[in-house]
């Protein structure tokens, strides 16, 4: 499965179950496929989900690789305390389960 795909059925099943979802796409520019980031957002998760609580989640395919900047995002999220993980396809049912939580 691809990251695309993936992407989409995490944000489909994140709406099903209440979460707002927050996601920055790309755009086509005269240098490719960029997405627009200033300071020092060059890494941020690819999705923000917020229900009860908040979810910084970075995408990957099963054998995809984050990136220094995106690894960088988790683990600074993350000592500030916030809920930031990298989910992949093979994840789903935990995926599913951490969406239908309530708390």
């Amino acid at each position: 499965m691809n990251e695309a795909t993936f992407q989409r059925q995490v944000i489909n099943m994140a709406q099903l179950f209440g979460w707002k979802v927050s996601h920055f796409r790309p755009a086509m520019t005269s240098k490719g496929w960029r997405t627009p980031v200033s300071a020092d957002g060059q890494g941020w998760p690819d999705l923000v989900l917020v229900r009860e609580r908040v979810l910084f989640r970075e995408l990957k395919t099963d054998k995809g690789k984050a990136t220094r900047h995106q690894l960088a995002w988790i683990e600074a999220l993350d000592a500030a305390g916030q809920d930031a993980a990298v989910w992949r396809p093979r994840d789903w049912d935990s995926i599913e389960a951490e969406l239908r939580r309530l708390f």
